[in-house]
């Protein structure tokens, strides 16, 4: 008598040799550069490198004399820091396409019920990274640069270098497009049965102190920096919670269609 679990196992018989797994990874790789290529292409065309430093430079020079501007120390600097940020804006403009492909490569070994909710998570993920950078940008920023400026003596002419403060503020988006990923990562826990919704109720209060030790750590030495980015955590966290439930209720409907499946399967043999 055939097993049943076999007669159920939508994967059977599409394994691929390791060979077929390192071409389909080369492949999604090029698909991937060639996206963040073209939207390199795109930006460099319009707004243009200049453009794209003068965007980022706007909460910053909101907080200086009108007359002062950023200075480049290196003498490299004008040309690298500008390729750097068209680099970053063209990633950033190209993840959900990178973000696809990555699904792309891994979709093959998933069954039908977890591709049913890897979509969305890919487009809720995109969305959150997106609302994560334009928070750094249009709210954070303008409110941590009020703060440092504020500090700064009469006497002292505060003219940051262009690579300083483009690194610095980098390494936000950064932070912040990843910690607004706790939702996703909530959900996925449920999902995986790693965790259960009552557990991540009863570490909620453990959670808040983890989302300030890493707003701490991930950015400047600063009150309004490190608030602004372990308040949404903590409701993104909760945010998580309520997604988690929408996603716990499609499981038991997938168990008992992989069940019945299994029981076809084993009256038909």
């Amino acid at each position: 008598m055939a097993d049943p679990r076999d007669s159920a196992d939508e994967l059977a018989g599409t394994e691929q040799p390791f060979v077929a797994h390192l071409m389909e990874l080369r492949d999604r790789i090029l698909y991937a550069l060639g996206g963040v290529g073209v939207c390199m292409v795109l930006l460099a065309i319009w707004p243009g490198p200049s453009g794209l430093i003068d965007l980022i430079a706007v909460p910053i020079r909101a907080h200086m004399p009108p007359d002062v501007k950023l200075i480049a120390v290196g003498v490299f600097t004008p040309f690298f820091v500008p390729l750097k940020v068209l680099m970053m804006a063209g990633l950033l403009l190209a993840l959900p396409w990178v973000i696809y492909q990555i699904w792309a490569f891994v979709a093959p070994g998933l069954y039908s019920h977890e591709k049913r909710f890897a979509l969305p998570l890919i487009i809720i993920g995109s969305l959150l990274a997106y609302l994560g950078i334009a928070f750094v940008q249009f709210f954070v920023l303008d409110k941590m640069f009020a703060f440092i400026q504020g500090f700064t003596p009469a006497s002292v002419n505060a003219t940051p270098d262009i690579a300083s403060y483009v690194e610095a503020i980098l390494s936000l988006y950064l932070a912040f497009g990843l910690a607004f990923q706790v939702p996703v990562v909530v959900m996925l826990m449920v999902r995986f049965e790693m965790v259960s919704i009552d557990k991540l109720k009863s570490f909620r209060g453990y959670f808040i102190v983890v989302a300030f030790i890493i707003a701490a750590v991930v950015t400047p030495p600063d009150v309004i920096s490190q608030l602004a980015l372990a308040i949404p955590m903590c409701l993104l966290y909760e945010l998580g919670i309520i997604g988690a439930r929408w996603f716990a209720r499609g499981k038991p409907s997938t168990e008992a269609e992989a069940s019945s499946s299994a029981t076809d399967g084993s009256s038909s043999s």
